[in-house]
């Protein structure tokens, strides 16, 4: 029998959390194997015996036994965690450790120390990401070259460096100290969005989607947004821009898994109770004086998720955020959004303009959706020619088959207007 994924993903992360504060940052390789073992004993017992009531305690006292074993078979010949000291070295004393080390909120904060220690500030956004899929969420190597469209050799890399850096320090970030808790903060909201949007833009060759990271990175903001000192105006901000989105994602997928883009989606299909939650996140973000690139994102998504149809957006406003966010945050990608909205708002000849007027436009055009949006505007303009020009182009660029689909269909309606 296979374990779900679902299960997995879930349980791996707060198990190497809890096993990585009695082992000790410098013993992750250790931690990262007793919890393999838990999982290799659950398949290999759990298709004789049945799957348990529940799971994940199941999981959890093995993975505890199994610490309780390491640390009883090698307290002599390593050292463990530096701040349980003493208390690992008399059997009086170790057992209630580790039993106190595997409750419900000791697992909850070691998961949260872990996300700060995997941000290190002397590790690359990319190494932080990737260590935060591998240790927080399970992926394999393959697995997170896939989905950060990499080699499996660069990604072993960044995992072997970043873990060589977390164990300089051996024990997990503290979480209770403010001022280093704040200034690590803006690194694993980055790390988040960016697991986010590496699940919901996808890139990867097979998918278009992800959804599974998309999950992934909601759920750990959700831990991260329970700590009071996380729960800033700025990660409310991420927290309300992740909703929004993933309200959106039963859509971008249609039922034979092609590609539908926001002007073709079938609204009714959107989750109403994720842009709910994530109107409720926007709000709470407005407490205070902080106005970050989420908030401006989160902004630009809401005016999205309430428009009842395409026609009731208020291109207007979406324009205006996508100037501010300009303003915070220039980028290629943030110029070639805003001049799609301007394209809605001002007509599509408009579009074109902004963006043949994007500085850094050499850096969009390996982008394929690029090329597509001159192709729609091309297409609206009745420039059939240009607009199969434009398509073409993208098809050449798609990243995988719900990509190439989309892309093709855009290509045959060319060709059918310049037809008719």
């Amino acid at each position: 029998m296979e374990l779900t994924e679902h299960l997995f993903r879930h349980e791996w992360g707060r198990m190497v959390g809890a096993v990585t504060r009695i082992f000790g940052v410098h013993n992750l390789a250790l931690a990262e194997d007793v919890v393999q073992e838990a999982f290799c004993r659950a398949t290999e017992v759990w298709p004789y015996r049945g799957v348990p009531e529940n799971p994940s305690a199941w999981l959890m006292a093995t993975a505890k036994n199994c610490a309780l074993d390491v640390l009883r078979r090698e307290r002599t010949a390593r050292t463990f965690a530096p701040e349980l000291g003493r208390l690992l070295e008399s059997e009086w004393t170790l057992a209630p450790v580790i039993e106190e080390a595997f409750g419900l909120n000791a697992i909850k904060d070691d998961l949260l120390r872990m996300m700060f220690s995997c941000c290190h500030p002397h590790l690359a956004q990319e190494a932080q990401v990737a260590l935060m899929l591998h240790i927080l969420c399970g992926f394999s190597v393959d697995e997170i070259a896939s989905a950060l469209v990499s080699s499996r050799a660069a990604i072993e890399k960044r995992i072997t460096r970043g873990k060589k850096t977390l164990s300089k320090s051996k024990k997990l970030f503290d979480v209770t100290a403010p001022a280093e808790l704040s200034s690590r903060l803006p690194a694993v909201d980055t790390a988040l969005y960016l697991l986010f949007n590496e699940g919901y833009h996808g890139s990867n060759a097979e998918f278009a989607v992800r959804i599974e990271l998309c999950q992934e990175a909601m759920r750990l903001t959700a831990i991260l947004l329970e700590h009071p000192l996380c729960a800033t105006p700025r990660t409310n901000a991420l927290a309300a821009l992740m909703c929004l989105n993933a309200a959106r994602l039963p859509a971008r997928i249609d039922a034979s898994g092609n590609l539908s883009s926001l002007f073709d989606q079938d609204r009714s299909r959107w989750n109403q109770q994720l842009i709910g939650e994530g109107m409720s996140f926007l709000e709470l973000s407005a407490k205070g004086s902080e106005v970050s690139e989420y908030h401006l994102e989160a902004a630009i998504a809401s005016v999205h998720a309430t428009a009842r149809a395409m026609e009731d957006t208020d291109w207007a406003k979406v324009v205006s955020l996508y100037d501010s966010l300009m303003m915070m945050r220039p980028s290629s990608i943030v110029a070639l959004n805003r001049a799609i909205a301007i394209a809605q708002r001002d007509g599509p000849g408009r579009g074109i303009e902004e963006i043949q007027a994007i500085t850094d436009a050499d850096r969009l055009t390996s982008y394929p959706f690029y090329w597509a949006a001159l192709g729609e505007f091309e297409l609206r303009c009745k420039r059939c020619e240009p607009a199969q020009d434009h398509f073409r182009s993208a098809l050449m660029l798609a990243r995988n088959e719900a990509e190439r689909h989309f892309f093709t269909q855009r290509l045959h309606a060319s060709q059918i207007a310049i037809r008719s």
